[in-house]
């Protein structure tokens, strides 16, 4: 009887612990964050690649979705698409200009609740100085303890940009992103 006592206590506490807000860092440096990018490359085909350096911060209320915030700092310098000659074109004044402009950021404005665990987070992104509103559709994948004694919430999401909205030299259309958060809780 008190093991099924004790087991209920537990399961009750975990149920409380994972409703409570609570804030979280991005887990980018084990690869459980990533931050992936496609545009299409001359009209023929896709060219993908990553960022492969960011941090941030999230706040998270299951209770009270619309409370909820999300700041993260991309490190322009850390883009690869896996060749290195185009990356140092992507790098260049006609691309990122990574040496005037080695940081893009997004700060949310306003979270969403759209059910059945989707999010619709709305937010400033800022890219070459340029700061311009978009809308990440992002979906709560799951939350629970780690095998090292924390604690984690991760959630995926879409959105995409105009190359001509963040003064590009050229301008191959829509750049779409791939999101993926994981955030261990402070």
């Amino acid at each position: 009887m008190k093991k099924i006592i004790l087991a209920t206590a537990l399961f009750g506490l975990s149920a409380l612990t994972s409703t409570q807000a609570a804030d979280y860092v991005v887990d980018y440096q084990g690869a459980h964050a990533s931050i992936n990018f496609k545009v299409k490359h001359l009209g023929y085909s896709w060219l993908t690649g990553r960022f492969n350096v960011f941090d941030g911060k999230f706040n998270f209320d299951q209770n009270n979705i619309s409370a909820s915030k999300i700041a993260i700092n991309i490190d322009t310098t850390s883009i690869d698409s896996n060749h290195a000659e185009r990356d140092k074109h992507l790098k260049s004044g006609d691309f990122l200009d990574v040496n005037k402009f080695g940081t893009a950021t997004f700060i949310s404005s306003k979270v969403e609740d759209k059910g059945d665990g989707k999010l619709a987070i709305t937010g400033d992104f800022t890219l070459q100085g340029i700061s311009k509103e978009l809308v990440i559709d992002a979906v709560k994948i799951g939350e629970g303890d780690d095998p090292w004694g924390g604690y984690r919430l991760g959630f995926s999401g879409t959105t995409s940009i105009k190359m001509s909205d963040f003064g590009y030299k050229s301008d191959f259309g829509e750049i779409l992103f791939d999101l993926h958060v994981e955030g261990v809780r402070q």
